[in-house]
């Protein structure tokens, strides 16, 4: 019994050192770049107009003269403080790192933006002011540059290689404590995320948090392959979702900021959409792939390459298009003027579309509203109304549509129609008032899902619907 009890003791000591020796060991990886690591301050100055200075009351009557002073100051100065004070500066604190011995710096556009003064911390302690070179706000890049020379740099990564499942290490600032260092594990790559869709996050579980933005994340061999830009969290603190920007996204926008002083990306011109399982099968497709075109821009390069609403892009330029979040970055990061081929799915026909990369411009769209007397309810157990000319021109829609005033239970809400909707096609046939519409409805297939496109708060969308009965 004890042999055995002494054999089982010996065998988890052993795999204990087994486990330990798996282990990553970053020692050395932090003591050769951490000095390359930054910390990164910034002031924005308060800024007040006359409208805003406070104005001088007047005294109450019978104060004596020779305490009009005291009680001057007092009453216009309820809570003490000295009226020569004005609105405070406002300071940040972020994280950056050399790229150069000559002292271009890296960090998040965020962590910079609005800043009057952005001074750099280095290793050895000296602050030194840092001029903002330029920054993009689409992929929350920014570059500095500080007057130094010899400076310890960074070896940059490709990102390309990065493998789901492998280490990774951030040195950075959180909540301003310098040189910290944190380490994690590869979570996913290509992640698209709201107000990002320029770039294919790498996700970590690398523990990240406010102050961390702006710093390096290395690969096992010491290289950095990303900038830790954000984090997803209920809290405001880290949950174990951490996203970096490719460092090859950063180096194409650091040579566009170095060359021209700011960067510009690709436009194709489309809305486009995941296709899911339902609109897949109202497609005729064997499984969900590619990027659902849900708006072609007017004047745009999609518009001059002839693609249409509904046509679903599965490939640029060689590159597979799996889901809609693939076809942004790749565009984006293609050079304006370069000639760019899609392959594509036209109701059902495999298509391939060559085009002109145009230059993104910035641009927003309204949105619409609509109140008129409703057309009589369909099996889609919702109400529609038609556009006027004004309400057209107000959402930029040159003709057709209809407006769901209202809708109760039944297929169109499962589908996830909504009140304040407008339809623009169904089954790839254009609405152009309520008569075709129910027109269109009354025809619908039974017991197939069928693609609806709606425009809700300005941005156009396909829904799938299927009648059971």
């Amino acid at each position: 019994m004890l042999k055995k009890l002494a054999w089982c003791i010996f065998l988890v000591i052993l795999f204990s050192r087994n486990v330990l020796a798996q282990l990553p060991d970053f020692t050395d990886m932090v003591k050769t770049n951490g000095v390359a690591v930054v910390n990164i301050s910034t002031t924005q100055k308060a800024k007040s107009s006359p409208d805003e200075a406070i104005k001088e009351q007047p005294l109450p009557e019978g104060i004596p003269p020779e305490m009009e002073e005291l009680f001057k100051h007092f009453y216009n100065n309820p809570d003490g403080g000295d009226d020569e004070f004005g609105p405070e500066d406002t300071q940040s604190l972020g994280s950056g790192f050399i790229i150069s011995e000559d002292g271009y710096v890296l960090t998040n556009h965020h962590v910079v933006k609005d800043a009057d003064e952005i001074v750099v911390k280095l290793t050895d302690r000296r602050e030194l002011v840092a001029k903002l070179i330029g920054s993009d706000a689409r992929t929350d890049i920014a570059l500095l540059k500080v007057e130094a020379t010899h400076l310890p740099i960074v070896s940059i990564g490709s990102p390309q290689q990065l493998q789901v499942g492998e280490w990774v290490l951030a040195i950075g600032s959180p909540f301003g404590f310098e040189q910290s260092v944190t380490a994690g594990i590869v979570s996913a790559k290509g992640r698209s995320l709201p107000g990002g869709n320029y770039v294919p996050f790498i996700q970590t579980d690398v523990a990240i948090n406010p102050g961390n933005s702006g710093g390096p994340l290395f690969n096992m061999d010491g290289k950095v392959v990303g900038i830790n830009s954000q984090i997803y969290s209920r809290t405001g603190g880290f949950m174990g979702l951490s996203f970096a920007i490719p460092m090859d996204v950063v180096m194409n926008v650091v040579d566009q900021i170095k060359a021209h002083g700011k960067a510009a990306h690709g436009w194709l011109g489309v809305q486009i959409q995941d296709v899911t399982r339902e609109l897949a099968e109202s497609f005729g497709m064997k499984k969900p792939q590619g990027a659902l075109v849900s708006k072609v821009v007017p004047g745009s390069p999609a518009e001059k390459a002839e693609l249409q609403i509904g046509d679903i892009i599965t490939e640029f330029n060689g590159q597979a298009i799996d889901k809609s979040g693939d076809l942004p970055p790749m565009v984006g990061m293609t050079p304006i003027n370069d000639q760019a081929i899609l392959k594509i799915i036209r109701q059902g026909e495999n298509k391939t579309v060559t085009f002109k990369i145009g230059l993104l411009p910035e641009q927003d769209e309204k949105l619409a509203s609509a109140k008129t007397d409703a057309k009589p309810a369909n099996k889609l157990g919702i109400k529609v109304i038609d556009l006027t000319d004004e309400q057209r021109e107000s959402i930029q829609l040159p003709h057709g549509g209809v407006v769901v005033q209202e809708i109760g239970p039944g297929v169109g809400k499962d589908a996830g129609i909504q009140r304040g909707d407008i339809i623009l096609r169904i089954q790839n046939q254009v609405i152009d008032n309520a008569d075709d519409f129910n027109k269109v409805v009354k025809k619908l297939p039974v017991g197939k899902s069928v693609a609806v496109l709606i425009q809700r708060r300005g941005s156009p969308a396909f829904l799938a619907l299927k009648i059971d009965k």
